[in-house]
């Protein structure tokens, strides 16, 4: 099931695509959830973030060979960092890029959506109880500096820094997923899932056993090799097997005015 969050007619709602028609929601999609009868076509929407989180947990170098390109060791347990929900658009929303930085990276990574409150997750617990479904992600960079701060922070939590999208998947394994970057229609990363070093149940357990994971927040897995810098009009996609193509335009704003 591939489900949508979009405004229609000034009004925001949910709801479920079939083919290239969009039919509402009546519930949360945390919980039980009934589809409506009436039909919207999808070329009538402006698409939205799938889900609102309290909080993005990231995952960094969770991919043999991105790791090796930065010139980092390959890690012993996954490298967590977070971005804040306010870095958050949507699908054809601008990343804005930031006057402070001379560097901006796209990183294409599959996104998993947490479906009820976990903390603790144990392993003999079904870890899929707790996964609403997944997503493409791209956790925009300034790699200058993140090189400069050497911690992560500033470069990852500028406004627009987290496009997501274009959908939620609910019926889909995270495993043996093909992940592909686009810049300007060019293919700059291709990479599959099943080369991550943390799977997702792994990765779920883990950020579990460090904070109490809520209704819709959102772990990004990390990014196979191939990232690289942004420019002022560039356009990048990421493309996930079963799940689509969210895209982004770069925009240089002058925020000292």
């Amino acid at each position: 099931m591939k489900i949508y969050r979009f405004c229609y007619r000034k009004k925001i709602m949910t709801g479920v695509l079939k083919e290239d028609v969009l039919f509402p929601i009546k519930g949360s999609v945390f919980k039980d959830f009934k589809v409506e009868e009436s039909a919207i076509p999808i070329s009538q929407v402006k698409l939205l973030p799938p889900v609102l989180p309290s909080k993005i947990v990231c995952i960094g170098r969770n991919y043999r060979e991105h790791a090796e390109e930065l010139g980092n060791a390959v890690p012993e347990e996954p490298l967590i960092f977070l971005k804040p929900p306010s870095a958050l658009i949507g699908p054809a929303q601008t990343i804005i890029y930031p006057d402070m930085s001379q560097r901006v990276d796209y990183e294409g990574e599959l996104a998993v959506v947490i479906k009820k409150k976990v903390k603790n997750l144990k392993e003999e617990e079904a870890w899929t109880d707790y996964v609403l479904g997944y997503s493409c992600f791209n956790d925009v960079t300034a790699r200058d500096l993140q090189f400069k701060d050497i911690q992560f922070t500033r470069a990852k939590s500028f406004d627009t820094f987290a496009p997501f999208g274009p959908c939620l998947v609910t019926d889909l394994s995270p495993e043996g997923l093909h992940l592909k970057t686009f810049l300007n229609g060019k293919l700059v990363q291709s990479g599959n899932t099943r080369n991550m070093i943390f799977s997702v149940p792994f990765l779920l357990r883990y950020v579990s056993r460090i904070m109490t994971l809520e209704p819709g927040d959102i772990i990004a897995t990390g990014t196979p090799a191939g990232v690289g810098s942004m420019q002022p009009g560039d356009r990048v996609e990421i493309q996930i097997e079963g799940i689509g193509m969210l895209s982004n335009f770069v925009k240089k704003i002058d925020m000292r005015r």
